[in-house]
């Protein structure tokens, strides 16, 4: 591994202690200090993933632009102050415009990422690269809930000081990014288009699939906490569900490699995986149920991710790597931002169950359709195996 990936994983790895930090207690925040209703945690995970459908396509034109190491740092001084200002929140509105402000410096933070590993990787070790970066920023948000069971429960730190901890920690990553700035090489000659934007057209298969998988994780991330809470498990009972949630997402994107081999098989395996999660989320009631559930999905969730952006990625040309990833990424904020738009709302006025069984079912749905289209979930370079 050279130094500049080196500094990418380490970069990952503070940025994912810091959403495992604050994450999982946000929506415990919202609603039992704020007084935020299941609708209220909807649209905050809507004001955090909106602009996430918009930003990272001019983002992935910058950068075949710009230093990414500089694009880099923008997203982690933003995200470190948006994530502060959360300890000051008296409102739902306020916590909304705060987590505006976390999405766009997320797209800051993961596409200039992606761009700076492809640009150190050939196709033969690009899904490992991407998956150990991954794999890093994952053992971070598993550290997290550890490092916050500590906070809430052996020092009696508030929420909002948590959220504090958290921002101090995030901003400590902006060491990292200076110095991939000074190793990044800059391109200059890339003309400012949208145009190939459009490649993404040609991956309905995938897109679908992704639109899914990160609906069902932006419930997970937005909403499901307070589920949690409601069916009787404390802030440190949650915490160390998403700790076990991080320890499936690891050693899912340690075996990508592996999957890698027979993507197709391993995505329809990663959908059911959501769908059963899911539903044995809608039925369960004890800790040791729920653990199931966010083990099974955290499989899931985790190895969709790396598996098809080598689909997209090994079909289009390196030149435009940049703006792919900037379109690839504003998929996930579509499907970030659908989940906690439908869930929330559907949590309200049908039950705190009620998402988890609709999204199960579309996940049954979408396996049937992978399993008719699988030849069209390989990368290209592994068609003539």
């Amino acid at each position: 591994m050279n130094r500049i990936l080196a500094l990418v994983n380490i970069t990952g790895l503070i940025i994912g202690i810091s959403y495992g930090l604050h994450g999982p207690i946000l929506p415990l925040f919202a609603k039992n200090i704020i007084g935020a209703t299941y609708s209220d945690l909807g649209f905050i995970g809507l004001a955090n993933f909106i602009p996430y459908m918009f930003i990272p396509i001019f983002v992935g034109i910058l950068l075949d632009r710009f230093n990414n190491g500089y694009l880099l740092a923008i997203g982690t001084a933003i995200n470190s102050t948006s994530i502060y200002l959360l300890s000051i929140a008296q409102s739902v509105p306020e916590i909304m415009g705060f987590r505006i402000m976390t999405g766009i410096a997320h797209a800051f933070f993961w596409p200039p990422c992606q761009a700076i590993i492809s640009n150190q990787s050939n196709e033969q070790n690009r899904v490992r690269n991407i998956s150990w970066f991954t794999m890093f920023f994952v053992m971070g948000f598993m550290i997290g809930p550890l490092l916050g069971t500590v906070f809430l429960e052996g020092l009696d730190i508030t929420y909002r000081i948590l959220f504090q901890i958290a921002a101090f920690i995030l901003a400590s990553s902006m060491i990292c990014a200076i110095l991939i700035s000074r190793k990044s090489i800059t391109n200059h000659n890339q003309r400012f288009s949208f145009s190939s934007i459009k490649e993404m057209k040609k991956f309905p298969e995938a897109i679908i699939m992704l639109i899914f998988s990160t609906s069902a994780f932006g419930i997970i991330i937005s909403i499901y906490p307070a589920f949690l809470n409601d069916r009787g498990m404390s802030d440190s009972n949650i915490l160390l569900l998403y700790f076990a949630f991080g320890i499936s997402r690891v050693i899912s994107l340690v075996l990508a490699g592996k999957f890698s081999r027979k993507t197709s098989q391993t995505l329809i395996a990663a959908t059911i995986a959501i769908s059963v999660g899911l539903a044995i989320s809608a039925i369960s009631d004890s800790f040791i149920m729920f653990a199931i559930a966010l083990i099974s999905m955290g499989f899931g969730f985790s190895i969709f991710f790396p598996l098809t952006l080598e689909i997209i990625l090994s079909k289009t040309s390196k030149e435009i790597s940049g703006k792919i990833i900037g379109a690839y990424e504003t998929i996930f904020g579509i499907g970030w931002a659908i989940g906690p738009t439908l869930g929330g709302p559907m949590s309200q006025s049908f039950g705190n169950q009620s998402p988890y069984m609709v999204f199960s079912f579309i996940g049954i749905v979408i396996t049937v359709l992978a399993i008719k289209y699988r030849k069209k979930l390989e990368p290209k370079r592994m068609q003539n195996f």
